[in-house]
């Protein structure tokens, strides 16, 4: 296909051009690949893409059983089912920007004022999910007391497994979350091998939990066990990339088939500084709200 007149190759573009394209491309790689990473450890199938203003809600359902003791040619009563909806705040478009000045850089080089400038950014963006997750789940309506730690994570992971049974759902995996000192005050001197991601400790295989994730407060008290099926937990995102935006004049580098996040960079003349914009709509959510279990121990 021939070169359009007014197109400019990206090999004749100034060596300033090519190296901010590069680095918005890594910035929306790095952060769709370590969501990828903790899909995968969350056990969620597929993002799903919603529409900006989409709200998202979640469901609470009970079954009750009708007396199964009918006589011979009587109408069978149906079972009462009901799902009851909880609505929430509305998924959207969340902006962000930041700015590193030509001081800065003069004082400290490119590699610290703007790389690291940048990866805290990131950090920092993956947090604000991760914690308004970690208070929708301590919003689940499966509770009780325990006595020991341990009890309540076999508790916690029974209560969800009981719920789904009852609502005839298949699990096939349960994710759990817990305070990291009630962690390792349960192992005491025994050793066990730790993960880390993107400022996250967990433990796979643990106690018959598919990953436990070790937090601290505020994310979970002390004292606090949550378990949740791996197949009521969803991904939903808005596209930064959607044409609409780019009708406005915004452009923002977006990466794969599943953007989570839009990023531009560029200099500001007048003001001497580089700056830092990013677009995202990224929400974790569970389904069922009486599918999460949130146990505590007591003081006692």
């Amino acid at each position: 296909m021939a070169v359009e007149t007014m197109t400019t190759p990206r090999s004749n573009l100034p060596n300033e051009y090519t190296n901010v394209t590069a680095r918005e491309i890594d910035f929306v790689t790095r952060f769709n690949r370590n969501w990828d990473a903790l899909r995968k450890i969350l056990g969620i199938m597929r993002p799903i893409r919603k529409a900006a203003g989409t709200q998202l809600v979640s469901y609470k359902a009970n079954v009750t059983l009708a007396d199964g003791a009918v006589p011979a040619g009587a109408v069978i009563p149906y079972s009462k089912f009901d799902v009851e909806k909880v609505a929430y705040s509305d998924i959207t478009v969340e902006k962000y920007a930041k700015a590193v000045t030509i001081e800065e850089v003069a004082k400290y080089g490119a590699a610290i004022a703007v790389e690291k400038s940048d990866d805290e950014f990131l950090n920092q963006l993956q947090t604000k999910v991760l914690t308004k997750f970690y208070a929708f789940l301590n919003t689940g309506t499966l509770t009780s007391t325990e006595t020991t730690w341990q009890r309540a994570l076999a508790m916690a992971k029974g209560r969800v497994l009981d719920k789904f049974n009852q609502m005839r759902k298949t699990v096939t995996k349960v994710v759990g979350f817990a305070n990291i000192l009630d962690f390792y005050d349960y192992l005491g001197d025994k050793e066990i091998t730790t993960q880390t991601m993107f400022g996250l400790t967990y433990v796979e295989n643990f106690l018959g939990y598919t990953t436990l994730f070790l937090l601290s407060e505020p994310d979970i008290a002390q004292g606090t066990v949550i378990a949740v099926p791996a197949e009521n937990i969803d991904l939903y995102y808005i596209d930064p990339g959607d044409s609409d935006y780019a009708k406005l004049g915004l452009r923002y580098t977006v990466q794969g088939e599943t953007n989570l996040i839009g990023f531009h960079a560029q200099g500001n003349y007048n003001t001497a500084v580089g700056e830092s914009f990013a677009l995202m709509g990224v929400e974790l959510w569970a389904e069922y709200l009486d599918g999460i279990a949130k146990i505590t121990v007591s003081a006692s």
